[in-house]
């Protein structure tokens, strides 16, 4: 008989998940680069941050409603095979599978070298940061695939910690800007230097990497305690959780230092900010928690990671179908689903490598920001999933099946515009390599032998 996944994770994993994922990284990875973006206005800073987050809010509410109807094996992966069809169910779980959860997975392993570097002062592109990335990549990969439960309570233990920091320069930094005068001046200054293009639309398209994660949490639909109420809980209040959070911490960076520090000092910033708010011990001491919170962030994409193509495979669809459906005995794992998902991140950990951290790019045009544009695309591919909610839930009420649908549809385009004005010729290199990727996906797709009931 088939083994399959058990339900092991309650409603406080989950929101860890939407939480944990999103708050991490990026909130730390960003903040410096959404200023830059606005050339130092603040206010144009926060309001980038609003929207990127209302985004989030508006798709999360609308992937809620479906996961009180609908419970299979994969969260998205089944709303997008119900609404549209079993096909663009498939080439969606490929493009989550070979592109989307491991570049995210990969990116998120050298921010969290990364921040271990400025501790340890190393380059953080150089051979101590790049290995430190390699190794964080495999030692998240061999909990999940060794202890699943224990990757569960590793995602809410890290998710409580990195609220610490977030949390103490929220209140503390705003008090000290307050009290010096920084927070006036960094609110009432406008922008520092000129910028070109859209600075509104760049910096939305920065925030996208901070507030992306969320919809991982529907990976372990399958393996989640009364999904059908637990999951919408956990999309709706972790995300509306994240935004709050977001919002008071960025107010309470530019209590912190001036603008013209954060963005000067690049990868160091947060560190600047910490040190200068709580004295060099103290800030040091705060900065481990942030380390420690991108990695629940890293965990947390490692769970959805390990379990993409088992997501293809017990549909009886994708390469060797047979092989990743496997889900051992003993850790309820889909083990070579593991193997195959973090080799995929090592891929894409090499690629961001050699695209963004070399003096001279290895791919040349094809180099992108692997942290943004599988992003943009998701929300791309989110558009038919939301239209065809629209067509198909007629019980629904108003609220539910036309105006949050047609929000998501709208906020999503947004960010589609967003990216459009903001990366230029850069779409069409990575469309490339998209379009090579779903090729290669409908040479390997095979046939469906079975439905899924």
């Amino acid at each position: 008989m088939k083994e399959e996944l058990e339900k092991k994770y309650g409603l406080l994993t989950a929101i860890a998940m939407v939480v944990g994922i999103v708050i991490g990284s990026g909130v730390f990875f960003k903040a410096e680069k959404v200023l830059l973006a606005t050339g130092g206005d603040l206010p144009l800073g926060i309001l980038s941050w609003f929207l990127g987050g209302l985004v989030m809010i508006i798709c999360a509410y609308n992937f809620a409603v479906m996961a009180t109807r609908y419970e299979k094996v994969s969260g998205v992966v089944d709303y997008a095979e119900v609404m549209v069809g079993r096909k663009y169910g498939y080439y969606f779980a490929w493009f989550m599978a070979v592109i989307y959860f491991p570049a995210m997975t990969s990116v998120v392993a050298w921010v969290t070298a990364r921040y271990t570097a400025v501790l340890l002062g190393w380059d953080i592109a150089g051979p101590q940061a790049m290995t430190l990335a390699g190794l964080y990549l495999i030692g998240s990969f061999t909990v999940n695939a060794i202890s699943p439960k224990l990757a569960g309570k590793f995602q809410v233990t890290t998710t409580v910690a990195k609220l610490i920091p977030l949390g103490l320069m929220a209140v503390v930094g705003t008090i000290y800007g307050l009290r010096n005068g920084v927070m006036i001046q960094n609110f009432t200054s406008g922008a520092i230097v000129e910028v070109s293009g859209n600075p509104l639309f760049t910096a939305v398209v920065g925030t996208c990497f901070a507030y992306e994660g969320w919809i991982c949490a529907t990976s372990i639909n399958a393996e989640l305690k009364d999904s059908k109420k637990n999951l919408p809980r956990a999309l709706m209040f972790g995300s509306v959780f994240v935004v709050f959070v977001y919002a008071l911490y960025y107010v309470g960076l530019a209590g912190a230092v001036e603008n013209e520090v954060i963005m000067a000092g690049g990868e160091t910033g947060a560190k600047i900010a910490f040190s200068t708010v709580f004295t060099n011990v103290g800030g040091t001491l705060l900065f481990v928690f942030v380390v420690i919170s991108c990695f629940g962030t890293l965990n947390g994409l490692m769970m959805a990671c390990t379990r993409s193509f088992y997501a293809m495979a017990n549909r009886g669809e994708g390469p060797a179908s047979h092989i990743f459906s496997n889900v051992d005995k003993v850790t309820n794992m889909p083990t070579n689903s593991a193997i195959m998902g973090v080799f995929m991140a090592a891929l894409w950990l090499t690629y961001f490598y050699g695209a963004n951290l070399v003096e001279t790019s290895w791919f040349g045009n094809f180099s992108f920001d692997s942290s943004e544009l599988p992003i943009i695309t998701i929300y791309l591919m989110y558009i038919p999933i939301f239209f065809m909610h629209i067509r198909k839930e007629k019980e629904l009420p108003v609220l539910q099946r036309f105006i949050m649908p047609i929000l998501g549809i709208g906020a999503s385009l947004f960010m589609v515009l967003a990216a459009i004005v903001s990366l230029g010729e850069k779409i069409i290199y990575y469309g490339i390599i998209f379009l090579v990727a779903m090729v290669l996906g409908c040479v390997l797709k095979g046939k469906k032998k079975e439905e899924i009931s």
